[in-house]
């Protein structure tokens, strides 16, 4: 009897080692991207924002602005757009300008996009206006010199 109730646990241990060495999962990601019925964009060329020159012993913000138009097309009568900015070339927790000469030499700035985002009529040429601001405590002690950096803008859909 013993040996029967061997041979009969044997099986069952060799049946869920079988089962458990055939069976094999893996989890799959399924994904879909649908197109927005939309499109905008900028003109081509290039958009140039320039503080000029900062005093050094100045009290008040250094600011620039400058503006650019885009347009959205589509099959839809309105279009909703997002217009974000990718912090630069010298982004570190910020857009930054970087001095020309002294590359470890920064000057934080900020910008803001007016409107970053909203629904506007399709085929019409909407106005992005730009403004970067550099506050008097970055550069009251700022290396002299000429700084730059380059932003991307990105306007979706």
């Amino acid at each position: 009897m013993l040996s029967k109730l061997a041979w009969v646990l044997g099986l069952a241990w060799a049946i869920v080692g079988f089962s458990a060495q055939a069976a094999n999962t893996i989890a799959m990601s399924v994904s879909a991207t649908v197109l927005s019925k939309s499109n905008c964009k900028f003109p081509n060329g290039s958009i140039v924002l320039a503080f000029g020159v900062i005093d050094p012993s100045g009290l008040s913000n250094a600011i620039a602005s400058t503006s650019t138009t885009f347009s959205c097309g589509g099959s839809t009568a309105t279009a909703t757009f997002l217009i974000t900015q990718d912090g630069g070339l010298h982004n570190a927790s910020g857009n930054r300008l970087q001095h020309a000469t002294v590359p470890g030499a920064f000057l934080p700035y900020s910008l803001n996009l007016t409107p970053s985002t909203g629904t506007v009529p399709k085929i019409v040429t909407q106005t992005l206006t730009i403004t970067g601001t550099i506050v008097p405590a970055d550069y009251q002690q700022a290396i002299a010199g000429n700084y730059a950096d380059t932003v991307t803008l990105t306007i979706s859909p």
